[in-house]
This record gives C-alpha cells, sequence and structure tokens, in this order.
C-alpha cells in the first residue's frame, strides 16, 4: 500500500478560490504552475520513517473565522498563551484560515514595520513579498508538500522591520484550527531588514483529537546584514492532524538568527528547520524540543549550512519518547568549501520513558573546508536511576523526581521561548503529555 497523494482540489478550484480572495495575478499564476508540479513530484525522502500510511489528502479546505470582538471569545487553550492582552499589543489570532484580531502598536506602524495576513500584504506590499516568497527560501518544486502549499495556501503572515529598527516587544501570532477538519496550509514570511532587531513568537492550536486534517506550514525567515531575529514557535496540533512543517532561515554577514521550538503534536510529523548561514561571522543558534506519545511517529531535522567565513551554527535537540511512540533526530551540520574558520556543533539526546518507546538520534557532520571548527554528541536512554536515587534520597517521591528529571532535560530549550506566557504554557503542554 502507497501513500495517497493525489491532489485532492484541481487547478479550476484554485483559479475560483485565489478570484474570491482577489489575488494578484502573479500569485494565482504561482498557485496554478505549483498544482502542476504538485502532481509530478515525490514526497519528501525520509530515510528512516515511513509515511505510507499518514492522511496528506482527507481534509477540508476553504473554512471561515469569525471575527473576535471580546477576550473572553477565546477558548481557554488560546486566552492562556497570551495573558492579560491590551489593545496596544502586537498580536494577529488566526481563526481557522481568517484574521480574526489584529493589532500592531501606532509607534511601530509609524517606524515602517509592516504586520498583517499575507494576502493582504500580497496586494499591499506587493513588491516585498514578490521579491522573498518561495524564492531564495524554501522553493515550490522542492517536493510534493511544498508544491501543494504554494497551491493551496489558505493561511499566513507576513513581517516586515525596516532598516535600523529594534522591536522591543515580541510580536505574536496564535494560529488557531477551531473546526476541527479544517486544514492549515499556512506561510510565515519574516524580513529583518539590515541592523535591525525582531522577537517573534506562533502558537499552533488545533482541536481534532479524533477528526482527520492536514497542517502544512512553511516559514521563511531572513535576516539581512546585522540583523538579529528571535523566532519561538510551540505546535501544538492534536492527533487527528497529519503536519508537515519546514522552518527555513537564510542569515547575512554579522546577521544572527536563533530557533527556539516547541514541538509538541500529538499526531504524525515531519518537521524541517534549514538554515543556511550566507554572510560572514553570521551566527545560528537552532533549538527544538519534543515530547512523543501514543503511536505517533514523528522525523525532525535541524540543518545548518555554512557559506560565509567565520560563520557559527549550533543545534541543540532533546526529545522524550512514552508509550509506543517513535521520534528520529537528524541533526546535519554542513560547511561549505570556502567557508573557513566556521564552527559547526551539533548536541541531539532523546529520553525514553516506555519500553515501547523508541527514538533515533542521528548526528551528520559534512565538511568541505580544511581550516574549520566541528563537533557533535547524541545519546539515546532512560531516565538516569543515578539522578532519581539522589532525589528520592532527600524525601522526594519516585513520579516526582522523574518529573524534576524531565522538566531539566527540557529546559535549555523552554527557556529560551521569548514570551513568558507561552513558554509556561509550554511547560504545561508538557506535563500533559507526560504524566
Amino acid at each position: 500500500m502507497t501513500v495517497e497523494t493525489q491532489l485532492p482540489y484541481d487547478k479550476e478550484y484554485i483559479t475560483q478560490y485565489s478570484e474570491r480572495r482577489n489575488e494578484p495575478q502573479w500569485f494565482r499564476d504561482t498557485r496554478l504552475k505549483a498544482a502542476d508540479l504538485a502532481e509530478d513530484l515525490a514526497m519528501p525522502k525520509l530515510e528512516k520513517t515511513r509515511i505510507r500510511n499518514w492522511n496528506f489528502t482527507n481534509f477540508k479546505h476553504e473554512v471561515s473565522g469569525a471575527q473576535i470582538e471580546k477576550y473572553e471569545e477565546l477558548p481557554e487553550k488560546v486566552r492562556v498563551l497570551l495573558g492579560e492582552k491590551s489593545a496596544n499589543d502586537n498580536l494577529i489570532i488566526v481563526r481557522n484560515n481568517d484574521v480574526a484580531y489584529a493589532s500592531l502598536s501606532k509607534e511601530l506602524e509609524e517606524q515602517g514595520v509592516i504586520f498583517k495576513d499575507i494576502f493582504t500584504a500580497m496586494s499591499e506590499n506587493e513588491d516585498l513579498v514578490k521579491k522573498y516568497f518561495m524564492q531564495e527560501g524554501v522553493s515550490v518544486d522542492e517536493n510534493k508538500l511544498t508544491a501543494r502549499h504554494a497551491a493551496l495556501l489558505n493561511s499566513g503572515v507576513f513581517l516586515y522591520v525596516p532598516k535600523n529598527v529594534k522591536v522591543e516587544k515580541p510580536i505574536q501570532v496564535v494560529f488557531w484550527q477551531e473546526d476541527p477538519e479544517a486544514a492549515l496550509f499556512n506561510h510565515v514570511l519574516l524580513v529583518a531588514d539590515q541592523l535591525s532587531e525582531v522577537t517573534y513568537v506562533e502558537n499552533y492550536v488545533s482541536q481534532n483529537e479524533n477528526e482527520e486534517s492536514v497542517a502544512n506550514i512553511v516559514s521563511e525567515v531572513f535576516a539581512l546584514d546585522g540583523a538579529k531575529v528571535s523566532y519561538g514557535a510551540v505546535d501544538n496540533f492534536e492527533k487527528g492532524t497529519t503536519t508537515y512543517v519546514n522552518r527555513r532561515g537564510t542569515v547575512g554577514r554579522d546577521a544572527t538568527l536563533e530557533w527556539a521550538l516547541g514541538q509538541m503534536n500529538d499526531g504524525n510529523t515531519i518537521s524541517e528547520n534549514i538554515t543556511n548561514l550566507m554572510g560572514e561571522n553570521s551566527l545560528c543558534h537552532a533549538k527544538a524540543v519534543s515530547v512523543g506519545r501514543g503511536d505517533q511517529k514523528q522525523d525532525f531535522t535541524a540543518k545548518i549550512v555554512h557559506f560565509g567565513k567565520e560563520s557559527e551554527g549550533y543545534i541543540l535537540q532533546h526529545g522524550v519518547m512514552k508509550d509506543n511512540a517513535a521520534s528520529i533526530f537528524n541533526g546535519v551540520g554542513k560547511i561549505e568549501h570556502g567557508a573557513s574558520k566556521s564552527n559547526a556543533e551539533q548536541e541531539s539526546r532523546v529520553l525514553m520513558l516506555s519500553q515501547g518507546s523508541r527514538g533515533d538520534a542521528n548526528p551528520i557532520l559534512l565538511i568541505d573546508e580544511d581550516d574549520v571548527t566541528a563537533g557533535h554528541a547524541a545519546s539515546v536512554g532512560r531516565v538516569d536511576p543515578v539522578q532519581l536515587y539522589y532525589l528520592m534520597s532527600r524525601g522526594i517521591s519516585k513520579q516526582e523526581a522523574e518529573r524534576l528529571v524531565i522538566h531539566g532535560f527540557l529546559s535549555p530549550v523552554v527557556k529560551e521561548i521569548p514570551i513568558e506566557t507561552v513558554q509556561n504554557q509550554l511547560r504545561e503542554v508538557i506535563e500533559g503529555k507526560v504524566y
């Protein structure tokens, strides 16, 4: 049996959908070209994860979402991510496929910051979006799922920070899939111009433990020369959602990109986090945590490619597996010829809590330059009995001791999430999944 990959919506539907949104002709053409490509391109190639029985076709594509008039209208799982929000906070809430709430401070507007849904940006900021959308980051023709993403895009945000502008407070987006069958083909396009700074945090929340659906997410982040971007995310799709997420960073000279990803989905997941260090003295920290449970299968790849001289890339992946969950953690550091004096470091560690759980950590270094530094560390194992004994000898119960060890194991990434309420919610999600 092979996975069903036939595009469930034809070009006539795509054309009509695009026309209803009054999209510019260039993007309508992009959609239709992508639909043709999706017919012939292969699925993503995963060496150890078999996806032939995964759902990629059973979903509802166009689902509207009502405006949010009052904070009290939000479900508890969304409210806890926001805390006490004021009207001046820099926030977008996407309900199903529509923007239900959006705000940007007057100060940032006056400085030229653009923060809006991606379809509005296509019309109002066409040149910027057209320049960066699936051009130098993720390509439409990488595989069947990236092509399908471009063809069926139904949600997304665009964030642009002008040259020399430093955004002091985090900018947040919540993607809330209220309809249990609603598919999310979501695109995040973030451009930080030269010498700018911004912190961006996104949350994905769904409500479909039993109903089948699909999330196909692409994020493209551009940190131009001297810029600094902190990108935090907590993915929390329910069991019924099959998720493909492709986060891609491009980093210029003297620029920094920091990823802090909480990968908490309950359904089958493919996740790629790739950063290209293009400029000299560019820097990337890619940190991610994951908790797997039940029978879910997950495949995570964190990859940093060094093109610029004296570039530095650090990968940190920690995962906890229980029940019959299985996850693959690929860490790839690649130093291209000419990227002399670069440094590629990575660490992948997996903690297994059950006899039936499985975790694989695969460290890979690909070096095409002599004058460089590189290293890796990987481990797969169970909770250290010595640590448990030490804690229990001080009067702590075995369950509480195990809980403390797990939180300490995941803490290096959790504490990097920039917004305190989101950080606390990630800890609660971890607590709920592990116990």
